[in-house]
């Protein structure tokens, strides 16, 4: 029979510690959010892995509770198990939520005219056609996701790249060196055919996100692949 040493014992207590305060600072954070009802809201934490779960009445809602999560220091990764159900207020039909849809693309100056097609399927909103920036394909993601009755999206619009590779590269490693919000030289770029992979390491989850984002925002960009590491 082994016998715990009070070296352990210590270890796990830090470790409990940490995950609960952790949990505490993550509902404050939640609580915190304006527009997010956060009694709704359950948070578990263990080893700066956070996941929340519950249920919501909107995407929006959905969305501020992560983003309102993501900035906690000492969120390694984070799971969004959050379930949007709309009740009476703010559910509606297929059709609506599909005639709404192609109106606010239409409306939307961002999003070029005539590309992009949609499909409504219980509450769920698929985008497809093709454009030539990044920026558009966020745009029309945007002008939709928060409708009501929307429950989720589906972007599968494509971007189309034609761009050199070392011209991607050097795009996204000049945007990471103007950004106050990123360390560029723990970053690394490799780019080929529109392909993007970011290795190296950063001080927190949002900077990470910092860093996905300026990538995809280089002209060409069809794919990310964010392999960076959270060390604080």
């Amino acid at each position: 029979m082994g016998i715990e040493t009070p070296s352990g014992l210590l270890t796990a207590r830090v470790t409990m510690t940490t995950d609960r305060e952790l949990q505490e600072r993550v509902l404050k954070a939640l609580e915190f959010e304006p527009g997010v009802d956060a009694a709704q809201i359950g948070v578990t934490a263990h080893e700066g892995v956070v996941t929340l779960r519950g249920e919501v009445t909107t995407l929006y809602q959905k969305a501020r509770a992560e983003r309102a999560a993501a900035h906690v220091f000492g969120v390694r990764a984070l799971a969004n198990d959050l379930e949007v159900r709309p009740n009476h207020e703010t559910r509606r039909s297929d059709t609506s939520i599909a005639e709404a849809a192609a109106n606010a693309l239409a409306w939307d100056s961002a999003v070029p005219a005539r590309t992009i097609q949609v499909m409504v399927r219980d509450g769920w909103v698929t985008l497809s056609g093709k454009v030539e920036w990044r920026y558009q394909r966020e745009a029309a993601e945007s002008a939709v996701r928060f409708l009501y009755g929307v429950k989720g999206v589906d972007n599968a619009v494509i971007v189309e790249s034609r761009l050199r590779a070392e011209d991607v590269k050097a795009e996204i490693e000049n945007a990471f060196k103007r950004s106050a919000a990123i360390d560029a030289e723990r970053v690394h770029v490799e780019a080929r055919d529109g392909q993007v992979v970011l290795t190296g390491t950063v001080r927190s989850l949002s900077e990470r996100r910092e860093a996905e984002r300026a990538a995809w925002s280089a002209p060409g960009v069809v794919l990310v692949d964010d392999r960076l590491a959270v060390a604080p």
